[in-house]
C-alpha cells in the first residue's frame, strides 16, 4: 500500500474540525474512579464531545483544541470496538492513558499518534 494512505493530514484536519464544532463534556475527572470497574482511576479527564453520538475524549493538561492522537480500543466484555480522542495530552499522559486502558484482560487499545503528511490525492482545487 502506498505511503500517503497512512496517517495523513487531512484525517487529522477533519478531526479538529470535529473538535472545533462542539465542546467537550467532562463526565470523570481526573482522579475519579471508573463508575462499574472501583479499581479503575482516570489518569486524565474524561468525557465526550457534545452533540456527537459521545464521541469520547480523554483530556490532558495542555490546553488545546487539536487531537493528539486516537486510540482504538476493543473491550470484549461489551463486545465493542471503540475509537477515543487525545486531546491536549503530554506523552506521560499518553503513557498513563494507555496503560489505564489496557490494565485488564478484557480490553485492550492502541494508540494511533498525530500525523501531518499531507497525500497527493487528497489535494483539491
Amino acid at each position: 500500500m502506498k505511503k500517503d494512505l497512512f496517517n495523513n493530514g487531512y484525517f487529522w484536519q477533519k478531526i479538529d474540525s470535529l473538535m472545533l464544532s462542539t465542546s467537550v463534556v467532562i463526565s470523570q475527572p481526573k482522579g475519579s474512579h471508573h463508575p462499574k470497574y472501583l479499581n479503575m482511576v482516570y489518569p486524565v479527564d474524561y468525557g465526550y464531545l457534545n452533540d456527537t453520538d459521545a464521541i469520547k475524549v480523554f483530556k490532558g493538561s495542555i490546553k488545546s483544541s487539536k487531537i493528539d492522537a486516537v486510540m482504538v480500543v476493543g473491550d470484549i466484555l461489551k463486545r465493542d470496538l471503540e475509537v477515543k480522542l487525545l486531546l491536549g495530552c503530554t506523552e506521560e499522559e499518553e503513557i498513563r492513558i494507555l496503560q489505564f486502558i489496557n490494565q485488564t484482560d478484557y480490553q485492550k487499545g492502541i494508540m494511533v499518534r498525530r500525523g501531518n503528511e499531507l497525500p497527493d490525492w487528497g489535494l483539491t482545487d
